[in-house]
């Protein structure tokens, strides 16, 4: 049975460098499985893999997306599902490697039918949410929801409000119809055709942090500012502070840490400094709630 690989771990601990490795020991191509490399304009704040690393490797899935795109964990699974049936029958080896949890998750084990939300409900929760800031989000996922504010990025407004308007509209929480997300590898009636074996990169908390903080930096020096303005201007986001803007409204591939702390910088909210260890803490942020819930389901098994 043609094998997957899958390295997963927290952002900044070194998941490309064992990738590329891997790919070199199986003389396999590389699958990334990150939610925000696959938009072109991005590489530096999204670290992707540039093109010295990536060598001779094929990689799939890095800078194939416009910025103004939308793109899901569904899509993903159903165009990765497709691509590694062609791969399979090159290689008896691929090597999968991201940190966005949906992604993997939802090509290893499928994606959960989540019921629609009517547009009655949605209208009450934007607007509570605009009136009473994200504070109260937090606060209603956490108390209706406990299971999903245990792996939630607890900063994106738009997942905490898709999980307050589920609950609402079902009576239910959110995290009861995201069941292949909470089973285990064994418990999965859902396995694909192809055998997976996980690799998870590891390093002490301090030093995955002093990592994290240094690539930041790194980052910076890389262009971080100028490749986050020319994003801002290619999708008409208003750097005007009279302008008013709703972050919660903005476009997927921005939506993520960096460019929103950015954005407060560029709109005259935050200072550079602020701005920069805001990215630096909230990609520290990231990296805790990754690591809970890849232990959490008990991903780390031996290759």
């Amino acid at each position: 049975m043609p094998r997957l690989i899958v390295i997963i771990g927290a952002t900044g601990v070194g998941k490309t460098t064992q990738a590329i490795a891997m790919a070199k020991q199986f003389t396999c191509p590389i699958v990334s499985a990150d939610s925000r490399q696959i938009y072109r304009d991005l590489p530096i704040g999204t670290a992707a893999p540039t093109s010295e690393e990536q060598g001779d490797i094929p990689h799939y899935f890095v800078g194939c997306k416009d910025l103004h795109e939308v793109y899901s964990a569904g899509q993903f699974a159903r165009d990765c599902q497709q691509l590694l049936s062609e791969l399979f029958t090159l290689h008896d080896t691929v090597v999968m490697v991201g940190g966005s949890m949906m992604y993997v998750d939802a090509v290893c084990n499928g994606i959960d039918e989540i019921p629609e939300v009517p547009a009655h409900i949605r209208e009450q929760v934007r607007k509570a949410y605009q009136e009473q800031g994200i504070e109260w989000l937090q606060q209603e996922v956490q108390q209706q929801d406990p299971t999903y504010w245990a792996i939630v990025d607890r900063n994106n407004p738009q997942r905490l409000m898709h999980c307050v308007e589920v609950s609402r509209a079902t009576g239910q929480p959110y995290s009861s119809f995201r069941k292949r997300e909470l089973q285990t590898e064994e418990q999965s009636t859902n396995q694909p055709p192809f055998d997976i074996q996980y690799h998870m990169v590891e390093r002490p908390r301090e030093e995955l942090y002093e990592r994290i903080n240094l690539r930041v930096e790194k980052m910076i020096e890389q262009g971080l500012l100028e490749e986050a303005k020319r994003a801002f201007d290619k999708l008409n986001i208003p750097l005007d502070p009279s302008i008013e803007l709703d972050y919660s409204t903005l476009p997927n591939s921005i939506n993520t840490v960096g460019y929103k702390e950015l954005l407060h910088y560029f709109r005259g909210e935050w200072t550079l400094q602020r701005a920069i260890e805001m990215i630096q803490q909230n990609s520290r942020h990231y990296a805790k709630r990754q690591l809970t819930w890849w232990r959490r389901r008990d991903f780390k098994k031996p290759i």
